[in-house]
């Protein structure tokens, strides 16, 4: 009797995407971890503080003390706080990333579950802070989201109908 390999999963492309996606957020947020971390201490603050302060951007100097503004009004001892929800959010990307990356199954509805809970916030903040790369991040998670959720019911009755052929 030949041996006859399944199919891969129609959805193996897609999945990978986002999983890579996932992944690149995760190197992203430990980036900014690791600067917040960086940036508690008092000296390295103020030294970030004093470049933004000399910085030549051409014809937005506004923009550049409001952030001077904004990052003194925040203070070097926030940074903690910003590190530690940035390496939060990092190690569950990544945990959505590798699990889809290794075609589990939970890793579907995982990914579907944390990315769904955050579209309400961006829903808000589309809103009342209109911008363009917001709107984005908006319709990408939200087609994320149905994506993910046509593939896990897809995949829940495959898994269903091998369970009975086996049975």
């Amino acid at each position: 009797m030949p041996d006859i390999k399944p199919a891969p999963p129609p959805h193996r492309t897609g999945l990978r995407v986002i999983a890579v996606y996932e992944v690149i957020k995760t190197v992203c947020l430990v980036l900014v971890a690791i600067a917040a971390f960086h940036l508690d201490h008092q000296q390295n603050f103020e030294r970030l503080v004093h470049w933004l302060g000399h910085l030549t951007l051409t014809d937005n100097n506004g923009l550049r003390w409001r952030l001077v503004d904004a990052l003194q009004d925040f203070g070097p001892s926030r940074f903690v706080a910003v590190g530690a929800v940035a390496l939060f959010y990092a190690v569950l990307f990544g945990i959505e990333g590798v699990g889809l990356l290794m075609g589990k199954y939970w890793a579907e509805w995982f990914t579907v579950i944390a990315t769904a809970s955050l579209i309400p916030l961006e829903l808000y903040e589309t809103l009342h802070h209109f911008g363009w790369l917001k709107f984005a991040a908006l319709v990408g998670n939200v087609a994320i989201v149905v994506y993910l959720v046509r593939v896990a019911l897809h995949t829940r009755e495959m898994r269903k109908a091998a369970s009975e052929q086996a049975h």
